[in-house]
């Protein structure tokens, strides 16, 4: 072993299993035509058995959340299919802003996995963005609007925690990967190399796609992280599904068709329905300063006996 870390049991043979794949590779780094290949391979071997170890392990700087067993400062956040046109499309894009912008105030690391999907790094990242998981709905005028109607419009927020591999098993024959060029950023080899990948998961019906790395092993380890976090979500919702009362939960984690928040511009209010509590500060809230948002969700989620739930106003 390479590294000073307790691997448990049950990874023992994974773990023996690639050390001696990389001593067998290691043995053709002697003839010059393998050399090369052999090298890619023992790097590909070495990342994937740190991963592995990473991710059951965890470390100083990407805690595991002990109630869950779930890393608590990363974050996949994902701002889905929506309702009204051409509108909803610039409202997700707005979100998508607020949230770096929040990130970017918190000092977190943001990362794009590919329109529209951030991974976000940071202290208690998970913790705190959980709860933005729901419809995400928006009152306003838009630019395109000529006879200066109200429009009304959502967006699907999601935020998911990143899934050790070891918490859900995935079977190999059930993935089909395609690769591609990445295009946009990146450099030259994203533009050239075909480094994008997008990965169907058959059972599911699932699809999750990765581009922004410069690697094509970089972008497959992403896939799959985001892969495991839908699979979770699925069973994470079927678990909430069946509960009756419990008021915690639901403010917690808003299911993806619940209407969680009303964004009214004309009245500069934002207003979540789960906790009842609206703030006058609308600007400020889409300028990413969700601190005051999010620290009443928590006071909620761990009183909930205090909560005044209202439905969204039509």
């Amino acid at each position: 072993m390479t590294m000073d870390v307790n691997i448990p049991d049950y990874l023992q043979p994974q773990i023996q299993d690639l050390d001696n794949k990389i001593a067998d590779t290691k043995l053709l780094l002697d003839d010059p035509e393998m050399a090369p290949m052999a090298q890619d391979e023992i790097k590909r071997l070495e990342a994937e058995k740190e991963a592995l170890i990473q991710a059951v392990t965890g470390s100083t700087a990407e805690a595991t959340d002990s109630n869950a067993g779930l890393n608590s400062n990363i974050a996949i956040l994902e701002i889905r299919g929506a309702a009204g046109g051409e509108e909803a499309k610039i409202w997700g894009t707005d979100l998508l802003r607020m949230y770096m912008r929040y990130a970017e105030l918190k000092g977190w690391k943001v990362e794009f996995v590919d329109d529209l999907t951030l991974r976000i790094k940071g202290k208690n990242a998970y913790n705190l963005l959980q709860f933005e998981s729901g419809v995400h709905r928006v009152q306003r005028i838009p630019v395109t609007e000529k006879n200066g109607r109200i429009h009304t419009s959502t967006a699907t927020v999601a935020v998911m925690p990143v899934i050790p591999p070891t918490q859900i098993d995935i079977n190999p024959s059930d993935l089909e990967w395609e690769f591609s060029r990445a295009g946009g950023h990146g450099g030259q080899n994203v533009n050239k190399v075909s480094t994008a990948v997008r990965l169907y998961h058959k059972p599911t019906g699932i699809v999750v796609s990765c581009r922004q790395e410069r690697t094509q092993m970089q972008n497959r380890e992403i896939a799959l992280d985001l892969l495991r976090s839908r699979l979770w979500e699925i069973e994470e919702e079927k678990r909430l599904s069946t509960l009756t009362e419990q008021r915690s939960s639901a403010v917690g984690r808003g299911m993806r068709s619940e209407k969680i928040r009303t964004y009214n511009y004309p009245q500069n209010r934002v207003t979540d329905h789960r906790i009842g509590k609206s703030w006058y500060a609308l600007e400020s809230i889409m300028n990413g300063e969700l601190d005051l948002v999010l620290e009443s969700l928590q006071e909620a989620d761990k009183n909930p006996d205090s909560v005044q739930a209202m439905e969204p106003e039509e």
